[in-house]
């Protein structure tokens, strides 16, 4: 499933080609993706101006300047890519649509906006912007890792006395959102903590200091364009970068990258996910 890197970058890859621009035209494929679809969902959206895209964990939310805000989430195969952006003096073609694209947004500028759903593990919502945050798939969201609510004291306030792994604790969306499989494992692995410990009984020291390293995997993450494993591409069709830096993830068997570790990347399963950590440095 996409992570906050993945939902971050298909946000500012939609961005440019959205955001300020008015929906000509709506298609709405199917009556449902993981849930049913707003009813009169196309009519809703065609002639509305997307005011404001922007993330909310693993979710993109776009105001519409009809006082509602689109909820979309990508679920574990969900894609949007983008044709018809210029190229020069020149337009692309749109391509015809897809056998999985189930909602095609025609943009202001001659856009196209294609969300493609193979497995219909993702979902789309419409909810009156003003009480967005009281929607049943946002409400009781902790806070972005990247944003100023999620510091050092928040952290070690939250995890105090708590008897589940760090692991556990950190992938918990009402701990902190859009964290998932992948970057906490990397995270914990540069924190030289391991997934097994329970949060409750790492020193606030060490707990204090998880907090920048969390942001500068997002941050990198989100450079590198997330990390794409099977189905996750960017707006443009691009494969995400991430993935060839990992230091852990999906590496079992593989040496230890810290240095002067002798160590081997092993792979347990927590809550029926794969953690992948280093023995000897993450105690």
């Amino acid at each position: 499933m996409p992570e906050l890197p993945e939902v971050e970058t298909v946000r500012r890859g939609l961005q440019p080609v959205m955001e300020d621009r008015v929906i000509l035209q709506a298609d709405v494929r199917r009556p449902d993706l993981r849930w049913p679809l707003p009813e009169h969902m196309a009519e809703r959206l065609a002639g509305q101006r997307v005011l404001t895209l922007r993330r909310r964990s693993k979710y993109i939310l776009a105001d519409l300047s009809s006082a509602e805000t689109l909820i979309v989430h990508l679920g574990m195969s969900g894609r949007i890519l983008i044709s018809g952006e210029k190229l020069g003096t020149f337009h692309n073609e749109h391509p015809a649509p897809e056998k999985h694209d189930h909602v095609i947004l025609d943009m202001e500028g001659g856009v196209r906006v294609a969300f493609n759903d193979a497995r219909r593990f993702g979902a789309m919502d419409l909810v009156e912007t003003g009480r967005v945050d009281e929607h049943w798939l946002l409400a009781g969201l902790g806070p972005e890792p990247l944003g100023n609510a999620f510091d050092e004291e928040y952290l070690v306030s939250r995890l105090k006395g708590r008897n589940t792994p760090i692991k556990a604790a950190l992938l918990d969306q009402r701990v902190v959102a859009g964290l998932g499989n992948i970057y906490v494992c990397e995270a914990l692995h540069r924190a030289g903590i391991s997934p097994r410990r329970k949060a409750g009984r790492i020193s606030q020291a060490r707990l204090r200091k998880l907090v920048p390293v969390i942001r500068d995997v997002l941050r990198e993450a989100i450079a590198a364009g997330g990390s794409s494993l099977r189905d996750y591409r960017q707006t443009d069709g691009d494969l995400g970068y991430f993935q060839h830096t990992f230091r852990v993830y999906d590496r079992e068997g593989e040496p230890c990258v810290t240095p002067g570790c002798s160590g081997t990347v092993a792979r347990v399963v927590q809550s029926g996910r794969s953690s992948f950590y280093c023995p000897i440095c993450q105690r």
